[in-house]
């Protein structure tokens, strides 16, 4: 007698397949509410997004205007304003405007003789992450430069170790201030060379490579070889 065929795996994977399509459509018929709700709401989401990123672009727009007419007042010996326009665009959305108004207040904080808040600006853009690199490498290098005298020599030249590469962007600046320490430590050989590598690197500005020509050939080090940039 034949035997009937072993339907108990076919016919349990029909069912639970059914099954499972039978609660999606229950599940849709139940929540389809909800379900049209979320799509609006994802739509106005991606809508508002698009809306808010227009949004910022024209007041960065706005900001960066108005941060070139507050130096253009400021070289035009325009300054009682400056301070509190450029505190109200300290807190723009676009990191360089924040970071360019940030280093514009700590200049006119210098020029009005109040060296403690020029200091407290740089030091709080040095420690701001939210800032592009750049501006708080700076940022340190000024806040060295103000805070030099009471500085241990050892810390200056750590705090600059990183920007202290030739080729780096503020290989300059970082490199005069480790120089001076390194004086400081009575290590003028280290100085001197660091003055040389200084005034031959191109990227360097010119008044900088400068003042690095006559350094190193105090502290005797031959530069003889290399072009002053006034005369490049």
């Amino acid at each position: 007698m034949a035997q009937p065929p072993d339907i108990s795996e076919t016919f349990v994977r029909e069912v639970d397949e059914n099954l499972r399509r039978d609660r999606m459509q229950d599940l849709v018929k139940k929540n389809v509410s909800w379900i049209i709700a979320a799509v609006i709401l994802f739509l106005a989401a991606s809508g508002g997004f698009i809306y808010w990123q227009n949004y910022q672009e024209k007041k960065d727009g706005e900001a960066v205007e108005q941060l070139a007419q507050v130096f253009t007042d400021i070289s035009k010996g325009k300054v009682q304003t400056a301070p509190a326009r450029l505190d109200k665009l300290s807190d723009a959305h676009s990191k360089a405007v924040r970071g360019v108004a940030e280093f514009g207040r700590a200049a006119v904080a210098l020029e009005q003789n109040d060296p403690k808040l020029a200091l407290s600006k740089f030091k709080a853009m040095a420690e701001d992450k939210s800032l592009p690199q750049p501006f708080r490498d700076l940022a340190l290098i000024r806040q060295t430069s103000l805070e030099f005298d009471s500085l241990k020599p050892d810390v200056i030249i750590s705090r600059m170790e990183p920007l202290t590469k030739p080729g780096a962007p503020w290989f300059g600046s970082a490199g005069e201030l480790t120089a001076m320490a390194k004086i400081k430590q009575g290590k003028s050989a280290e100085a001197g060379r660091l003055f040389a590598a200084i005034a031959r690197d191109e990227n360097a500005p010119d008044t900088t490579r400068g003042r690095a020509i006559q350094m190193a050939s105090s502290l005797g080090v031959d530069v003889s070889n290399i072009v002053p940039p006034a005369a490049q």
